[in-house]
């Protein structure tokens, strides 16, 4: 079995998010307790080509929780390759990506689409593994394809014989995208019940309770949080401190909340430029401005960030629509 001591378990991670799980919200979840990261979905084939852009999404700069670069793709030699290029990089263990339900990434017969070929998915767990060199591999799925392809359970078992180390399952499946209320826990009870290895639940964990009874529920070994820590990386510490019992920590300030959106803003721009970073920062930001009054006029606000100079007029704007 390959070592998952640096992963802590049972805990909650910060689930791979494509467009929004970069290096700068990686770092924030870290800070709020995060057991780890993950980055956001890496292309097997785009490494394989040599291409500069895949190359960015893996650096992580200064992180201190542990953290894995996710991959993407169909072909067992491709992801093999892929594995073997990424060695160069700073990481602790690789995720194969097989819950994207995106068509330009199910088209091409990834992401999602590989629920419906449960030996595959054991072959591409086996190539990476391959290459990992002695890094865990581990493996994000859904529940299937749709509900008469519900195969969870099936690539579980051949994941595992691949050589998987832990397996996520999103509770749904791909035709039910990010349907709220749609989460199946009872086919995440038996992923687990099947496997001996670690399993995490995903999908509609919004508070420390929810992370509570699906663990309850469905005796996973731990929870993925995905948007719902998007703009609340506060989360992470109510449900790390659910999980072992102690005070669950009481919610953020308004200060606190823009201080933080400030900070991943300012990092963002200092690792990719304004002209990158910003239109990224537009939706980070918007997330930050959940629950607040004036919610219309602050959505077109954060819709409007062109500059960093932009951010603090933002902050601004949001006293004086009477926060506190």
């Amino acid at each position: 079995m390959m070592q998952l001591e640096k992963l802590e378990l049972p805990g909650a991670a910060l689930a791979p998010m494509a467009g929004f799980t970069d290096a700068a919200c990686r770092r924030m979840a870290a800070r709020h307790g995060a057991a780890w990261t993950v980055s956001e979905m890496v292309s097997a084939k785009a490494l394989t080509f040599g291409d500069r852009k895949s190359a960015q999404l893996i650096w992580n700069g200064e992180n201190d929780a542990p953290y894995g670069v996710q991959l993407f793709g169909a072909e067992p030699e491709t992801m093999e390759k892929a594995a073997a290029l990424i060695q160069k990089y700073e990481f602790d263990f690789i995720d194969i990506n097989m819950g994207c339900p995106a068509p330009k990434i199910t088209g091409s017969g990834a992401g999602s689409r590989l629920m419906l070929d449960p030996a595959l998915c054991g072959k591409i767990v086996q190539a990476v593994v391959k290459e990992s060199c002695g890094k865990p591999v581990t493996v994000k799925m859904r529940t299937g394809w749709d509900a008469d392809h519900v195969t969870a359970v099936e690539v579980a078992k051949q994941v595992e014989a691949g050589g998987a180390a832990l397996i996520g399952v999103h509770g749904r499946t791909r035709e039910e995208m990010y349907t709220p209320g749609t989460v199946n826990r009872q086919i995440i009870r038996q992923v687990k019940q099947a496997v001996s290895i670690p399993v995490l639940a995903n999908g509609d964990i919004e508070t420390a309770q929810d992370a509570l009874s699906m663990m309850a529920e469905t005796g996973c070994d731990g929870v993925l949080v995905g948007r719902a820590a998007l703009g609340n990386p506060w989360l992470f510490a109510q449900i790390k401190a659910a999980l072992v019992g102690e005070s669950i920590p009481p919610a953020p300030t308004l200060r606190q909340r823009m201080e933080a959106m400030r900070t991943q803003i300012y990092e963002m721009c200092e690792e990719k430029g304004e002209w990158v970073a910003m239109p990224q920062a537009r939706s980070q930001a918007l997330h930050y401005m959940k629950g607040l009054k004036g919610a219309a006029s602050l959505r077109r606000a954060c819709c409007q960030l062109a500059g960093f100079e932009d951010v603090d007029r933002l902050i601004e704007q949001v006293y004086e629509a009477g926060n506190h």
